[in-house]
């Protein structure tokens, strides 16, 4: 089976409702009931970031998001399945649990 990604797309830190995190909830034990659930977690506020950038010798730290965006990553799924048909329809699913646009990429073969 190959591994997704489905990232949460946001604008507001610590936007979700009660009422969404129920069905977040809700969601996260059908993949894990349906054997696509490989781990999955919420993210901190973009301000809480750094950006490290050890390329060119001693690593370089800078505080805060590296992009200016309207839109972050708020959250994410890394799933399990069987063809890109299938990941899609989790994907759709999570949207709809979550309340928000999400976004699908599959990992590289390693």
């Amino acid at each position: 089976m190959a591994q997704y990604l489905i990232s949460v797309l946001d604008d507001t830190t610590n936007s979700a409702t009660a009422e969404e995190m129920v069905a977040i909830k809700a969601f996260n034990e059908q993949i894990r009931a349906e054997g696509h659930w490989v781990f999955a977690g919420g993210l901190a506020s973009p301000s809480t970031a750094t950006v490290v950038d050890g390329r060119d010798g001693a690593a370089v730290f800078t505080d805060g998001p590296y992009l200016e965006s309207k839109e972050f990553i708020g959250g994410f799924w890394i799933i399990e399945a069987p063809d890109l048909d299938v990941a899609l329809r989790i994907a759709a699913l999570g949207s709809k649990h979550c309340n928000r646009r999400v976004e699908l990429r599959p990992f590289l073969g390693a």
